[in-house]
């Protein structure tokens, strides 16, 4: 019964040990190795290009910079975009950062949604803004108007940015 119990126990503990020496590698996210740099004369030809290698490179993610939605640009921007008379300040207050401002702000226009209802529903209640506008107005296409309200936004805040 000892040996029994004991060659489990023995069994158990290597099974344990071979995952922690191994784990690490099959998880860990895999790289293309390039050639050492090698050292060329200032007078020598520039070498030919290798060809491509067989596993495909992935570019690292591209880093944006998102603009607090109290910036004076969208502020501006958004002020074009809202009804007259709106005051500006009430409407940037509770948003993250420009871009939700921009995009509720532009499905607002868009849709014919009162801005401070769109607001509201997004966030106070916490509802998407697809599911926003479709309490609002079941008539219209909710996902094409968010995609609309996106691109549009994302297409102001790069003019802004440059």
């Amino acid at each position: 019964m000892f040996a029994r119990t004991s060659t489990i126990m023995l069994g158990l503990v290597g099974a344990f040990a071979l995952g922690l020496t191994i784990g690490p590698q099959l998880s860990a996210p895999r790289t293309v190795a390039t050639a050492p740099a090698r050292h060329v004369a200032p007078d020598a030809p520039a070498p030919a290009a290798p060809a491509e290698s067989a596993a495909p490179r992935t570019a690292a993610p591209r880093l944006e910079r998102v603009l607090p939605a109290s910036a004076p640009p969208v502020r501006q921007r958004v002020e074009r975009l809202l009804a007259d008379g709106t005051d500006v300040t009430v409407a940037v207050d509770g948003f993250h950062n420009a871009r939700q401002l921009m995009t509720v702000a532009y499905a607002a226009r868009n849709t014919e949604i009162p801005f401070v209802v769109l607001k509201q529903r997004v966030l106070t209640e916490r509802m998407s803004l697809s599911r926003a506008i479709r309490e609002s107005r079941p008539d219209l296409d909710e996902t094409a108007e968010v995609t609309r309200a996106r691109a549009e936004a994302r297409a102001d805040l790069a003019r802004i940015a440059s």
